[in-house]
């Protein structure tokens, strides 16, 4: 069964090996291999990640005691990080997380949730509900990547 639960300090790492994997596996179906370079690069600094994490204070998947997969819900609805491992996909890890996602912006009556979403995962979200925005190229280190702004009303 899959479990989720809050970041703790000690996941930063297992996360940045998980959300590099998952970009230079997953994504590179879409994306060039100078854009996966550029956004998941091979050297990083771990500080900088782990600040990261610390500000979003993602919710961690676990099954079987290994990290799965993780996301994140800002008090503005956004989005920011939404990563599954790319060994386990297609085994309703995302499913899992965007409902509990679902349900947390209920609880924390958040009327709209919104992200910066990549071409490899648009379509999980459409599945979810969420709708186009618009498109947008973002510059990450010298390359220019595509990816959608997608939300998801709640009236």
């Amino acid at each position: 069964m899959i479990k989720i639960r809050p970041y703790q300090a000690n996941d930063a790492e297992a996360l940045w090996h998980l959300f590099f994997n998952t970009v230079r596996v997953v994504n590179a179906r879409d994306y060039s291999q100078a854009q996966i370079e550029a956004w998941a690069p091979e050297s990083f600094d771990m500080s900088v990640w782990q600040n990261k994490m610390t500000d979003l204070q993602p919710l961690v998947a676990e099954l079987d005691d290994v990290i799965v997969g993780y996301c994140d819900l800002q008090p503005d609805g956004l989005i920011d990080h939404f990563f599954c491992h790319h060994e386990y996909q297609g085994q309703g890890i995302g499913r899992v997380l965007m409902n509990y996602i679902l349900c947390l912006a209920d609880e924390r009556d958040v009327s709209r949730l919104y992200a910066h979403v990549s071409i490899t995962a648009r379509p999980f979200f459409e599945c979810f509900g969420f709708s186009l925005v618009n498109e947008q190229k973002i510059s990450v280190r010298g390359q220019e990547l595509t990816n959608y702004v997608m939300e998801r009303r709640f009236e």
